[in-house]
């Protein structure tokens, strides 16, 4: 029976915007982790079969197909083949599933998979270009669908998460990431970029020494009385890609190599475009039915953090300890590369997984359009 396992997986540091990563070309931060994959492991480049990689703001810098162009940056034979995935917010974690689907079809024996996104040289939204991406049809069924910091409003209203507890919420997170990095946690999966000047951005950007007094400090973005979310309790623009590389048990084992973990179980599911950042909380019941499994079964869990409220109202829903989520930090401390999110966030799992010896992980994340992908991963 072919399955689908990650032999490895690796991410760049995360840039804040417009910090040390601003001046890579996100065809060059691509190339720099497929690169990393290939002298990490010993891997014949020419055995992979395709990079499946996602990428959220098409436009600029990162069109024409930036998987095939990362491919050819990073020096990899011109045989190899590469291929861009749009599942907004969820782009690399959807890059994962493809990857799986496909080697587990026997399409693949040996695939990459992950994502990048350059949001100080791509802003968001850029892929539009000022163009209507709706449609007549679409806004006849759903009218007029609001940001989604107007979602994330809409979520705290629904589940009851006051100013205070988000803050409280964003103040963990950059107190994990800190003493993930101060504890070594990171140093096994990241890779270091090397800058054109010859300085080194070797740490994730956007740690901050945060209080909650500090952020109660913060305006809210939305000019309401009842509004609460802020620059403090939302994830950051950032700069960043990450990379997995997966194969089948039987290609790991011809060639020497130990996975770490194995893609169990891979879902979707679809919610309320206009509410849009819930989707989370039904894929995530959709992989937990699907996967035989029960929430005690799990030991790590990954919700990113797009504004608080979103990990909050899935807590909710799924009441546990919650030092189980999002252990290592989110996206509010460490950011949030829309295209590479997904692959970054899987590669922290893993490692965490392999860390403490946690059989079974899932990850799940909101997207735009109100979906989201849910994946269980189980450690071999």
């Amino acid at each position: 029976m072919r399955d689908a396992v990650i032999v490895d997986a690796v991410r760049t540091p995360v840039g804040k915007r417009n910090g040390g990563l601003s001046g890579v070309h996100p065809v060059d931060l691509s190339a720099h982790v497929l690169t990393s994959l290939v002298s990490r492991t010993g891997l014949d480049p020419a055995l992979v079969d395709d990079v499946v990689w996602g990428v959220v703001a098409q436009a600029g810098e990162q069109t024409w197909d930036l998987a095939r162009n990362a491919v050819l940056a990073a020096g990899l034979p011109e045989e190899v083949t590469g291929v861009t995935v749009d599942r907004q917010c969820g782009s690399s974690q959807q890059s994962v599933h493809f990857a799986a689907a496909g080697l587990i079809a026997g399409h693949y024996d040996v695939v990459v998979a992950g994502g990048v996104e350059s949001m100080s040289r791509v802003p968001m939204g850029s892929s539009a270009q000022g163009k209507d991406p709706l449609g007549p049809l679409y806004a006849a069924r759903v009218g007029t669908t609001p940001n989604q910091i107007v979602g994330a409003e809409m979520v705290a209203r629904k589940w009851g998460i006051s100013r205070t507890a988000a803050d409280e919420f964003s103040v963990s997170s950059h107190e994990r990431a800190a003493a993930a990095w101060a504890e070594g946690r990171f140093d096994s999966q990241v890779a270091p970029v090397t800058l054109a000047d010859g300085s080194v951005v070797a740490r994730d950007e956007g740690m901050r020494d945060s209080t909650v007094e500090g952020l109660a400090g913060l305006k809210t973005v939305l000019d309401s009385d009842n509004s609460i979310v802020t620059a403090g309790n939302s994830s950051q623009m950032s700069d960043g890609a990450a990379g997995l590389l997966m194969m089948t048990s039987a290609k790991a084992a011809s060639l020497g190599l130990s996975p770490i973990a194995r893609v169990h179980t891979a879902v979707l599911a679809g919610a309320d475009p206009v509410l849009m950042l819930t989707a989370p909380i039904p894929a995530t019941a959709k992989a937990l039915r699907k996967s035989g499994l029960s929430l005690a079964e799990i030991g790590a869990f990954e919700v990113n953090e797009a504004f608080a409220p979103v990990p909050m109202a899935w807590l909710a829903e799924f009441p546990l300890d919650d030092t189980m989520l999002n252990p290592l930090g989110g996206a509010i401390a460490i950011g949030h590369p829309l295209g590479g999110s997904g692959a970054r966030i899987m590669t922290t799992l893993i490692h965490h997984m392999r860390d403490n010896g946690i059989r079974y992980g899932l990850q799940t994340m909101c997207e735009g359009g109100g979906q989201a992908n849910a994946t269980i991963l189980e450690l071999i």
